[in-house]
């Protein structure tokens, strides 16, 4: 029975959260520069995407460029700029033919103009599409994230719109890049390092974690049922016992 045969269908992740890591060291092992491995790892993206989709899952998070990512090297960062851009154009014909509708959260309007301005058109392009969501998290930092959604809340206790002692999570929550998006039930990572990297520390509080030594250029669509499959063997408990999980 292959791995996509044994996943079970009722008990999908709805979110996947993914660090695509170790596109450099793939692109080195192969004797190539750094940007090598990032134009191959798109290859995965489209492996990934289209392997979500069949299974059921409704939305992918692809960690694609933080915060941090703009103090590499200026010619590797033009270059995943440029990779950005011709990706998105490349790709959104394909999205819209799979019904997947794109989105993105982070700090967009650090990206360069060309490039948010080809983002901003594939979004509205498959804005009314119904399968799955593929959300790329650019210039996005979970501390950035979090800092902002306190100055809205601020903003609201000045003007006197929310008392202090009415902040909830809900509030919180409101002030998230993902306000309109479940959190993720999984979070993947590949090339072997076991950190989050900055990525949803908010919402990633409940998430399965499933890390993998393959380098992200190298990851396919059986490497993800292997991961769902890891995540169906897990007993999620939110704080509750076993026992309490088994009660009518």
């Amino acid at each position: 029975m292959s791995l996509v045969e044994q996943i079970n269908k009722q008990n999908v992740p709805q979110h996947i959260a993914i660090i695509m890591d170790g596109n450099g060291r793939w692109a080195k092992q192969q004797g190539e520069n750094r940007i090598y491995g990032h134009y191959e790892g798109v290859n995965s993206v489209r492996a990934v995407v289209e392997a979500a989709g069949e299974v059921g899952v409704k939305y992918i998070t692809l960690y694609a460029f933080s915060t941090e990512n703009w103090n590499r090297p200026k010619e590797e960062v033009d270059a995943l700029m440029e990779l950005l851009v011709s990706t998105i154009s490349a790709e959104t014909p394909q999205l819209n033919k799979k019904n997947v509708r794109l989105q993105a959260i982070g700090n967009l309007n650090s990206l360069p103009p060309a490039c948010l301005e080809e983002l901003n058109e594939s979004i509205e392009l498959t804005s009314k599409n119904t399968g799955l969501t593929l959300v790329l998290a650019l210039s996005y930092s979970a501390k950035w994230e979090l800092i902002d959604a306190v100055k809205q809340i601020a903003t609201q206790v000045k003007n006197g719109s929310l008392a202090i002692e009415d902040i909830s999570e809900k509030h919180f929550e409101q002030g998230l890049c993902t306000k309109n998006i479940p959190d993720p039930e999984l979070m993947i990572r590949t090339s072997g390092e076991h950190r989050i990297s900055n990525f949803l520390l908010w919402q990633l509080a409940y998430a399965e974690f499933y890390f993998t030594e393959k380098l992200w250029p190298d990851f396919r669509k059986d490497d993800l049922y292997e991961a769902i499959l890891n995540y169906q063997n897990r007993e999620r408990r939110f704080g509750k016992t076993s026992e309490q999980l088994t009660q009518p």
